[in-house]
């Protein structure tokens, strides 16, 4: 099979590089994570005989998202979050033409895949998740290493065949595959910028994420595989609703390795099978509740008229700002408002912007974020136990405060945001206590 054509589509101000091969009955998008080159990995046999194998019961679809390969790489400092990730996914799905598809997430990219199944269950056929972790930074690498000697190795030994051996030490004894592989990790990125953005991914936590994917899920993994205990696909197996775990000989962390077709074998027959399509009415969302301090006594200040005259500047600032952002505005209530938003980091940014577009009208307004799974009810309202706890946590806050779960905390680590500890509190009408964070723009 040749190589197929690379395209390109533009997200926001960035190039993301995508092919798309195969006919197959299902569409398959193979998130591969951060070492990845559409281009490079065609020139090793090992790795097309995988590629050509996946499009030959699919319609697959590769991409490089930015910084990674033939994509915009950004610089180093503005490197790429998983929300610019989910919609670099998002957009090669619509350019593609895919209205559904599986996802093949891989090591890295397995977290991307599951934020992406649960934000776009609708979008969501099945979830494959190969040395998956829903954590990095909760085991240590390469039995007992601190993932910080881990950050070092890569920046150190990143494209090397040293780094290579110990990433598929039974393939490395073939002569191909060691002089593709460096080759294959410096196509990727520079070593320096491995190590940081292995740095951010290693941040995210995608836990609480969990019992929220919808779609059916296979979790497979090698029993003996350096990076990572067996117990990360157990865990992911045990959170995520349904899901099934394969395990398989060998400790190579590549799909194309020791007993691919074995492998592949078991992926063919989860994709390709009968299975109910799934009726999407729950969803992942961030919920940002705000409303206006002191809004009893400043409309007893003003009088009706002008009072009006403020509402509906603020109304004015919060449609704007909330398209701004790519989030939906639910609900008008009184002197506040329900928006969602499809990531957290764009709430937090939407509702710190509303704040300071308010300010020359003399409103100051707070704020409370919770990410959850939410209820899609008829004529676009929404419910379900993160609405409430949402609400819960704006009650917390005070003037001109953003107080946010710490799910969110958790989901954008390194995104430019700053938390302080708002302390334990109990929500009224939610179980448990809650950590709460107030949040400040780095």
């Amino acid at each position: 099979m040749n190589p197929p054509e690379t395209k390109y589509v533009m997200v926001s101000d960035a190039a993301v590089g995508y092919q798309v091969v195969g006919e197959g009955p299902v569409d398959l998008v193979y998130v591969s994570g951060l070492a990845s080159n559409i281009d490079v990995m065609w020139e090793c046999s090992i790795a097309a005989a995988m590629l050509e194998r996946l499009a030959s019961f699919s319609r697959l679809i590769l991409f490089d998202a930015r910084g990674c390969g033939v994509s915009d790489r950004l610089s180093m400092e503005s490197l790429p979050t998983w929300e610019h990730w989910i919609d670099d996914l998002r957009a090669v799905l619509d350019a593609a033409g895919s209205e559904r598809a599986a996802l093949l997430g891989q090591w890295d990219g397995a977290a991307k895949a599951i934020l992406f199944a649960s934000i776009h269950p609708e979008r969501t056929a099945a979830l494959v998740l190969w040395h998956a972790y829903a954590r990095l930074e909760t085991f240590r690498v390469l039995d007992g290493m601190p993932i910080e000697d881990w950050f070092k190795m890569i920046g150190e030994l990143w494209g090397t065949e040293p780094f290579v051996q110990a990433l598929d030490p039974t393939l490395s004894t073939n002569p191909e595959y060691l002089r593709w592989g460096p080759k294959y990790l410096r196509a990727s990125m520079t070593p320096a910028r491995a190590a940081a953005m292995y740095r951010y991914v290693s941040q995210l936590d995608v836990r609480d994420v969990l019992p929220s994917v919808r779609a059916p899920t296979l979790v497979l993994h090698r029993r003996d595989y350096a990076f990572g205990p067996a117990g990360e696909a157990q865990y992911l197996s045990e959170h995520i609703r349904g899901a099934r775990k394969v395990a398989f000989d060998g400790a190579d962390v590549n799909i194309w390795s020791l007993g691919m077709d074995e492998i592949l074998d078991e992926i063919e027959e989860f994709l390709t099978g009968t299975r109910r399509p799934i009726e999407v009415d729950r969803v992942l969302a961030t919920v940002l509740f705000t409303d206006i301090v002191g809004s009893t006594e400043t409309a007893a200040a003003l009088g009706d008229r002008r009072w009006k005259a403020m509402l509906a500047d603020h109304d004015r600032a919060a449609r704007s700002q909330i398209e701004r952002f790519r989030g939906r505005l639910v609900n008008r209530m009184g002197d506040g408002l329900l928006a969602t938003f499809d990531g957290p980091g764009r709430a937090l940014r939407c509702a710190f912007e509303l704040g300071r577009a308010l300010e020359p009208a003399g409103i100051k307004i707070r704020a409370g974020l919770h990410t959850g799974e939410i209820e899609l009810r008829d004529e676009g309202d929404v419910g379900g136990i993160a609405v409430h706890i949402a609400s819960r946590v704006m009650g917390e806050a005070g003037p001109g405060e953003v107080v946010c779960s710490r799910t969110v905390k958790d989901l954008v680590a390194g995104s430019g945001f700053a938390f302080d500890d708002h302390g334990i509190c109990t929500l009224k009408g939610v179980p448990d206590e809650w950590q709460l964070y107030s949040v400040t723009q780095a």
